[in-house]
């Protein structure tokens, strides 16, 4: 699919310990190729263990880290992301996505990488009330909601911006909601996952999400790549499911019942307002935050047909990512 790196020409990696950052580096080793993966000193080791090729510590807010990491590659992958839905500074989310996308675009240029993917997100596409919103949608600064969406739409503005003005041969890829296997952190929605298979989600909110295996991203990532037109954008989804649906499926993966309570959004602002109180003191961030329950006003719902069409992108059922995600998350010891 990707002409195959040799020794000297390896493939970077960044966000290797985490959770899609280590699904593209699984699946670019599993084509033959040579992985080189970038990570701090202080990242966790659980998608570490038996990394498939070569790390490198450096931090991708230090410019010369990050030009030695770069140093011979062939190609980028820069999937590093602070994937967070609140923080004591919320602009530190924006300073982080923002500035280590340039400094790791800039690193790119100046080694000569041939062809680059960059991991946006669907956070920066509106979603669209008649349904599901495509790569036409895009959102700024001023139209999206929380820190994370507006560090990953400044840091998508960055990219654009090189690749008219210097020529980056970049791909934009914008997964939807990942779940599976590899989940360390875990993600805010493998929070979900785990909360509700252990019985401690009684109720939702009218909400929807499209939810897509993180194998599925990964091998998305890897099809822009090789197929992908420098400067477009591609959405890697999986199925567009309500809230009420997905708790539904994860109750069945582990034979409990599901949620049926249906909770209006506007009583549980106080409690996300006494929830980000206490996680200011406490630094560990809320279950539910104001943030998140104005983003659920909106289904975000969308659609991969111009990933289908031009890349021969296919995601697996929502069902199975959900079982694979418990699965993991119970061998993990999280899920009891």
């Amino acid at each position: 699919m990707i002409p195959r790196s040799s020794p000297a020409a390896p493939i970077l990696v960044t966000g290797v310990s985490g959770f899609v950052g280590a699904a593209v580096a699984r699946a670019l080793a599993a084509e033959g190729h040579h992985v080189r993966g970038l990570v701090r000193a202080s990242s966790p080791r659980g998608n570490l263990v038996d990394f498939p090729g070569t790390l490198v510590e450096g931090d991708l807010r230090d410019p010369a880290a990050v030009a030695r990491a770069m140093a011979g590659a062939s190609a980028l992958f820069h999937v590093a992301a602070d994937y967070r839905l609140w923080a004591r500074d919320p602009g530190e989310i924006v300073r982080n996505n923002r500035d280590t996308t340039r400094i790791a675009m800039r690193a790119a240029r100046d080694a000569n990488v041939g062809r680059i993917v960059y991991t946006s997100s669907v956070a920066t596409i509106l979603p669209d009330p008649a349904g599901a919103a495509d790569e036409t949608r895009p959102a700024t600064e001023q139209t999206v909601v929380g820190a994370y969406k507006r560090s990953k739409v400044a840091a998508e503005r960055l990219v654009e911006a090189m690749i008219r003005a210097e020529g980056l041969p970049a791909i934009i890829v914008h997964p939807s909601t990942p779940i599976g296997p590899g989940d360390v952190k875990p993600t805010p929605t493998g929070r979900i996952i785990v909360e509700a298979a252990n019985g401690k989600i009684p109720a939702f909110v009218d909400s929807g999400l499209n939810l897509v295996h993180v194998d599925d991203v990964a091998r998305g990532h890897l099809l822009a790549m090789a197929k992908g037109r420098i400067g477009e954008h591609y959405i890697l989804g999986g199925q567009d499911v309500t809230l009420a649906d997905m708790l539904a499926t994860v109750a069945r993966a582990v034979g409990r019942k599901p949620p049926t309570i249906r909770l209006p959004r506007a009583p549980l602002f106080p409690l996300a307002w006494v929830g980000e109180r206490v996680a200011r003191v406490t630094g560990k961030e809320p279950m539910l935050t104001r943030d998140a329950l104005r983003m659920a006003a909106h289904a975000m719902y969308y659609s991969s047909a111009k990933a289908e069409r031009e890349l021969g992108y296919r995601a697996r059922p929502h069902a199975e990512a959900v079982a694979d995600a418990v699965a993991w998350f119970r061998t993990a010891g999280m899920i009891g």
